[in-house]
């Protein structure tokens, strides 16, 4: 067994994987991540070839992300996952990451926490469906690109500035914001997914996001990750009739973030990336 760089030629074997661990996953993540942070992405590959794990990473200006770590269940509990998560820690911090997050789920945070990985909060995936029954009469202005206030917002909210996860989200979704949020919603297969979302206020939360969902046709599946801990979320996500549909716990190492969950309304990525 040995492990290399993931290549793009691994994406289709990768995104095979996620699909039967019921994984949401997008070849574009793959692509930005890997013109982004090469160096921080593995693949195991097993003595004939065959590639049977991966794991990702992003790195922002002092923070990075770890993501996608999974190996095919043939091949479980020989170590591989655990040698492709020391790969892309050891890149994040030679490359300067002060604190390393990720998403864990319950089975897999016991591994996270032998590494120095500490629990910060919950996130809780909700799904629910458009509404839109027709074009409405006036639509939401839809916005070319973040302003410098959303990227303040964002860097609040995380203690870092996470720039290109924020262009590359923002640039293939629909951007809606103003002077005090900003939310955006992402092709995600037949679904539409939510987030990158931050708002200053429980105000500009909620008309940002009843904003979005005049947006999105009726009966369409709309997926959002978000923080458990914001209970402004909660009561937002509840009142559209959105229901829990899993939840994973997020974790981080090294230096502790000033993060701001209650400015947090949806991840970027739907828990791979922030």
């Amino acid at each position: 067994m040995i492990i290399e760089s993931f290549r793009m030629e691994d994406m289709a074997p990768f995104l095979k994987l996620a699909t039967e661990e019921n994984w949401v996953a997008e070849p574009w993540e793959f692509e930005f991540l890997l013109s982004d942070f090469p160096q921080g992405c593995f693949a195991a590959r097993a003595d004939n070839g065959e590639t049977v794990g991966f794991v990702t990473a992003l790195l922002h200006e002092r923070s990075g992300w770890i993501g996608n770590l999974i190996v095919a269940e043939q091949f479980r509990g020989r170590g591989i996952g655990a040698g492709l998560f020391r790969n892309a820690v050891e890149a994040l911090q030679s490359s300067g990451a002060e604190t390393v997050w990720l998403t864990a789920s319950k089975s897999g945070a016991p591994l996270y926490e032998k590494h120095g990985f500490t629990g910060i909060d919950t996130i809780i995936r909700w799904v629910g469906t458009g509404r839109q029954q027709h074009a409405p009469d006036s639509a939401p202005e839809k916005c070319a690109g973040l302003a410098s206030v959303s990227y303040d917002i964002d860097t609040h909210a995380w203690s870092d500035r996470r720039t290109a996860l924020l262009d590359a989200t923002s640039r293939r979704g629909t951007l809606l914001q103003n002077g005090s949020g900003f939310i955006v919603m992402q092709p995600c297969g037949n679904s539409v997914q939510i987030g990158p979302f931050s708002a200053l206020d429980d105000t500009t939360a909620e008309r940002l996001f009843e904003d979005a969902f005049r947006t999105i046709p009726m009966g369409t599946k709309v997926l959002v990750d978000a923080p458990t801990s914001n209970r402004t979320a909660l009561r937002l996500f509840n009142r559209r009739n959105m229901k829990i549909a899993g939840s994973n716990l997020l974790m981080y190492a090294g230096m502790k973030p000033d993060y701001r969950s209650e400015l947090i309304y949806g991840l970027a990525t739907m828990g791979s990336s922030g």
